[in-house]
């Protein structure tokens, strides 16, 4: 066992692990963050995506150990302050959920896509949402979804 030190949606943690422990499971097992999903463990589905540093990143696969003291991880539930996003509002209204199971996956990866890329054209948005796999096949509402976040965006600058 070893301890780590974690900032999470801006909340610093101390844990006792396993060396090699993935970080998807710290954040289910240890710290009560569900909203992150196990799909594959393979980094292959993308329903365990999270932020670090901003960036989008599969957290089935990543160790632990890995992580210095003040990179920031943001899971689905930091990623807003207690209200929606316009992301999350959209998907609500383009009914973007079936099962739902990769949906924070989803969001993590197109949250990433519109910080860097505030208004994506419909290819660039299939481009970057290719590596999240949608078992229910919800992609066209999922594309909506995001189109329309792109469009409140902007009408909020």
């Amino acid at each position: 066992m070893a301890t780590f030190k974690l900032l999470v949606n801006n909340e610093s943690h101390e844990v006792s692990v396993a060396e090699g422990t993935s970080l998807l499971w710290v954040l289910r097992e240890h710290l009560g963050l569900t909203g992150t999903k196990y799909g594959c463990g393979i980094a292959q589905c993308g329903s365990c995506t999270i932020h670090v540093d901003g960036n989008p990143v599969k957290a089935c696969i990543l160790p632990v150990d890995n992580f210095a003291s003040g990179q920031q991880i943001t899971t689905i539930e930091g990623l807003s302050n207690g209200e929606y996003t316009p992301l999350q509002k959209a998907w609500i209204s383009e009914q973007a959920p079936q099962c739902g199971y990769c949906h924070s996956g989803q969001i993590m990866q197109a949250a990433a896509l519109l910080k860097s890329n505030p208004d994506p054209s419909r290819d660039e948005i299939k481009s970057y949402m290719n590596s999240i796999l949608c078992r229910c096949g919800t992609y066209m509402r999922i594309i909506r979804a995001i189109e329309k976040a792109a469009e409140e965006n902007k009408s909020i600058s």
